[in-house]
């Protein structure tokens, strides 16, 4: 039923328009002002729309063209993200958002996780219009154009033009709010639609309270496609304006109720009879319990707080994560893309609980779970974050980095066993390695222990020595090839891996296995486990067993030592993870002298760098070569690391939509921009010590959580200045190429002095 709008005379008319004009100012104003020093840089756009940058042009991959980034609205680390959506469907490898779509579909409340090629989940969209009511995605789908979008990290804005009404979005860690305002005297409605591809999923509608609840179940991929993960987003929705008319609808088609469930693209609507200036806010709780949870969540985090002042309170979470960063440098253009990479190494992992505790438990069957301190996080894109992504939280954040790692022991107490790769709080087994882990390890040994620590190495030395009974296995349990690996001491081509997502791909997974057992080997070690200690430290090196020294490379091997052929170094072959036998031969980042030793000297391995690189056979994208730039510190020419990190700094980032040059993985990649501008980088986090570099800007000033600060200062003899000369740290002189997590987080002062020629060693 449409709602009739009154006519006015042309004298109320010519004030309503004042009026409005002068609200949208006034609440613009207000945005812009609460926009700090450091959110101003940050561009959500970046990373959804195909890549510009230099580095796209020759991208081995063409899928990874997409960094499949969203611009999202939430403080750091949330549950619940806010973003327009273009994209329907919660499918594989689409993300919600895409910058060159024409079409707007609403706001998605989203669980996709950023830069990633999974899926999105629990998710639900909320799409105003006004006229006549449609309930069919393809009649009410708005054309859309970018000069009418503001987007930050904690706003976002759009003028829906044929609707004539303004949306506004903030949210807050587990709710948002949306404000709907009227450009004219209209009929509005506002649909609620659960995204679920399954035909599954509830909603409610109460006309006389003003409020719509439902839920959306969460299915999983990889290792149990298309079983219920065992819990649903939820959602609880209150309008703070009186609802006219309301229904449900299915398909397009509306039924004559208040409830729907289980039917395909089921919604709710309500109707609202606007005058020109009159808003509709919107508040949403959400959860992965239940409801009820999803209320009191909005209870507790809102209550009946006003947009701008929310808004107002993510701003501040904002400044004060970025800000644990401040740069001084002229170059903005560079600013602006560190701290956007800054903002997307900050979406993930997810917070998982409601505000009392309460969170599903892990790959259970909707039982739950309640915390007695501290917070459950999911999404674990481990393969690719345990590199810099995590390292970087434990630089800046330790408190959320022992959260992390409490929620990693505790999924391994309610599922059994330490999983590879967590996400939608399920056992998955995609990708390879076992990086849960490196990442343990890497806390343990920066004194991140505030949890259960012999609990967590029972389920690390479960992994590293167990296989799992055939139905644990097949459910995404234990190391994939754990047999093969620990009768061959490598993983050999007759086993092809079969009850993985990735498969095959052997070799990779014998030098990630080497390398998580060389991290698992530093905490038995300080535990005292000497006979796991001498064991895993022997298997640390089983990195050898698939290096043939004939061709210098790691090699697919068979069971009786023989090496497959032919042998393509430059080519993606099945026993390499997304990458080459040359590309991955420079994974060995706990034992770079052994590596060098086999290669046959630091020279052959400042050559092999020189020939990747200057074959253009580095590749960003692949999150293994993400060490490579900084291995040079390990010959006699650290210069050439200097070299190819400003190089990559350059090419491989830029400003805009386009500005990443693959999958952002999680904030992986953008990670590597933070450590790498700043002048060091974690090749082997487990140690504990960060490879140096010339830093990208003027002075950086990192703020720790102990409330030491470190200053890190760049002078130069030229403008174009990119190569170390010498180094002082708090006024003394600094001789190596690294430095440790223990003197960085004392605070003081590091010097870089750059010189525009590079010191070259004969």
């Amino acid at each position: 039923m449409n709602l009739i709008a009154r006519k006015y005379k042309t004298k109320l008319v010519c004030l309503n328009m004042v009026g409005i004009m002068l609200l949208t100012c006034i609440q613009c104003i207000s945005v812009f002002a609460q926009q700090s020093a450091l959110i101003k840089y940050v561009q959500p756009f970046s990373g959804t729309s195909a890549s510009t940058t230099m580095a796209s042009q020759h991208i081995e991959d063409k899928t990874e063209r997409l960094a499949n980034t969203i611009p999202a609205v939430a403080p750091p680390f949330s549950m619940t993200q806010w973003t327009p959506q273009t994209q329907l469907t919660e499918t594989k490898c689409l993300a919600p958002y895409y910058y060159n779509n024409k079409k707007i579909y609403g706001f998605r409340a989203t669980h996709w996780i950023s830069g990633s090629c999974t899926q999105d989940y629990g998710s639900f969209t909320i799409m105003p219009i006004s006229g006549k009511l449609k309930t069919n995605t393809t009649d009410y789908a708005e054309d859309y154009n970018h000069e009418n979008e503001v987007s930050t990290p904690s706003y976002y804005k759009l003028n829906l033009n044929r609707y004539k009404l303004q949306v506004e979005l903030t949210a807050t860690l587990r709710c948002g709010v949306t404000r709907i305002t009227a450009l004219k005297i209209d009929s509005v409605y506002v649909l609620i639609s659960p995204n679920s591809d399954k035909e599954k999923g509830y909603i409610h509608i109460d006309e006389a309270k003003g409020e719509i609840s439902g839920y959306n179940p969460v299915h999983r991929i990889y290792q149990g496609w298309g079983e219920t993960a065992g819990f649903s987003g939820y959602f609880f929705i209150r309008i703070k304006k009186a609802i006219k008319i309301s229904g449900v609808y299915s398909d397009g088609n509306i039924a004559n109720n208040h409830t729907i469930s289980n039917k395909k693209n089921i919604g709710a609507y309500a109707g609202f009879k606007l005058e020109k200036g009159e808003q509709v806010i919107i508040y949403s709780g959400t959860s992965f319990t239940s409801i009820d949870a999803a209320k009191q969540n909005l209870e507790s985090e809102i209550q009946n707080e006003t947009f701008d002042s929310v808004l107002s309170k993510t701003n501040a979470a904002w400044e004060k994560s970025l800000s644990q960063i401040k740069i001084t440098d002229p170059n903005e253009k560079k600013k602006r893309i560190f701290y956007t990479a800054l903002y997307h190494a900050q979406q993930h992992p997810r917070l998982f609980n409601d505000v009392n505790g309460t969170y599903p438990q892990y790959a259970g069957n909707y039982q739950t779970q309640k915390l007695s301190k501290g917070n459950y996080y999911d999404d674990f894109s481990m393969w690719d974050i345990y590199r810099a992504q995590l390292p970087l939280v434990e630089l800046l954040r330790p408190d959320l980095a022992n959260s992390f790692a409490n929620s990693l022991v505790l999924k391994g107490k309610q599922g059994g066993w330490l999983p590879i790769f967590p996400c939608w709080n399920s056992y998955t087994a995609a990708m390879i390695g076992d990086h849960a882990t490196a990442f343990l390890a890497s806390a343990y040994n920066k004194g991140i222990r505030d949890y259960d620590v012999k609990e967590a190495y029972r389920l690390m030395r479960q992994n590293a020595f167990e296989m799992p009974d055939s139905v644990d296995y097949l459910n995404g349990k234990g190391r994939r090839g754990i047999n093969s690996y620990l009768k061959y001491g490598y993983i050999p081509m007759e086993d092809s891996i079969p009850n993985a997502f990735h498969k095959k791909e052997q070799v990779s997974r014998t030098l990630e296995y080497a390398y998580d057992d060389y991290a698992l080997a530093t905490i038995a070690k300080d535990l005292g486990k000497t006979k796991d200690y001498e064991k895993l430290s022997k298997r640390s090196l089983h990195y050898k067993n698939v290096f043939d020294t004939k061709v210098g490379m790691v090699r697919g091997r068979y069971e009786n030592g023989n090496w497959y052929n032919p042998f393509y170094p430059n080519h993606r072959e099945p026993y390499i993870t997304e990458g080459t036998p040359r590309q991955y031969t420079f994974y060995v980042p706990h034992d770079m002298p052994g590596l060098m030793k086999l290669m046959g000297g630091s020279k052959v391995l400042e050559n092999e760098l020189d020939s990747l690189f200057g074959k253009k056979e580095y590749w960003h994208g692949n999150e293994p070569g993400h060490q490579i730039p900084f291995l040079y510190n390990f010959t006699a020419s650290p210069w050439k690391t200097q070299l190819q990190v400003n190089r990559i700094l350059n090419e491989e980032y830029d400003e805009g939509a386009g500005g990443l040059s693959g999958n952002d993985d999680a904030g992986q990649m953008s990670a590597w921009y933070v450590f790498a501008a700043i002048g060091f980088y974690p090749v082997d986090p487990v140690s504990g010590n960060y490879q140096l570099t010339s830093p990208a800007f003027q002075q950086t000033q990192i703020s720790f959580s102990n409330g030491n600060k470190l200053n890190i200062k760049a002078v130069k003899n030229t403008k174009n200045a990119i190569y170390i000369k010498r180094i002082s740290l708090n006024g003394k002189s600094y001789n190596v190429n690294h430095v440790s997590h223990k003197d960085l987080i004392k605070g003081g002062e590091i010097i870089f002095y750059l010189t525009d020629k590079p010191k070259i060693s004969l």
